[in-house]
């Protein structure tokens, strides 16, 4: 069931991107707001059950961190990358055609990825694994905004994945090209391990 789970939300996460994203009828300027709710509202129904990643650079990190195992990471995985390819297509189905790729600067794009996916692990690890903050229930809007910061600060420079099933879907829209998929692929699972390396360096004894 928790694969499940991490599959619906990664899909309805990658839907709103979709929806919001690409025209006709986008949101335009305020595609991260709904992008960032997307995602703090399925965290929220789902972290009991998944621990609610819905992105393999937050299970990677949940993974280095020991709250998930050897075998689920490659499941985890598979799963969100499969609801973010099955929001894809859908996204097209609805919007009739595909979006116009953005041209990326390669050193620039892996620092945004990078920063922000590493800000979206660390707050993911300090608010929803750390004994510290255990059972607060602010924790999923936490989440969702620090993406939809993330959108705003960077999202002109790398598109602002942060997740590399997001960045899948943005492939199979049209939005990124497979070309730079390497860059999210890389920056984001960086940013996790880094995010993950740090936290446990704060909380030894957890």
């Amino acid at each position: 069931m928790k694969y499940l789970y991490e599959l619906i939300g990664t899909f309805f996460l990658v839907l709103t991107v979709g929806m919001t994203v690409l025209s006709p009828n986008g949101a335009g300027p305020l595609a991260p707001l709904a992008i960032g709710s997307a995602l703090a509202v399925m965290v929220y129904a789902g972290g009991h059950v998944s621990g609610g990643h819905y992105n393999p650079a937050v299970s990677l990190a949940a993974f280095l961190r020991g709250k998930l195992s050897l075998t689920d990471l490659p499941l985890y995985w598979i799963a969100q990358l499969v609801g973010g390819a099955a929001a894809a297509f859908l996204t097209l189905y609805f919007k009739g055609a595909p979006g116009k790729p953005m041209a990326l600067q390669t050193v620039p794009a892996l620092i945004a990825e990078f920063l922000f996916t590493f800000a979206l692990c660390y707050v993911v690890l300090n608010t929803a694994t750390a004994r510290a903050t255990q059972g607060n229930s602010y924790f999923g809007f936490a989440i969702g905004f620090t993406v939809l910061v993330g959108a705003y600060a960077v999202g002109a420079i790398s598109g602002g994945a942060f997740n590399p099933a997001v960045a899948l879907g943005m492939v199979l829209m049209n939005l990124a090209t497979w070309a730079n998929y390497w860059i999210y692929a890389v920056a984001n699972l960086a940013g996790g391990a880094v995010a993950a390396l740090l936290f446990k360096a704060a909380h030894s004894k957890e």
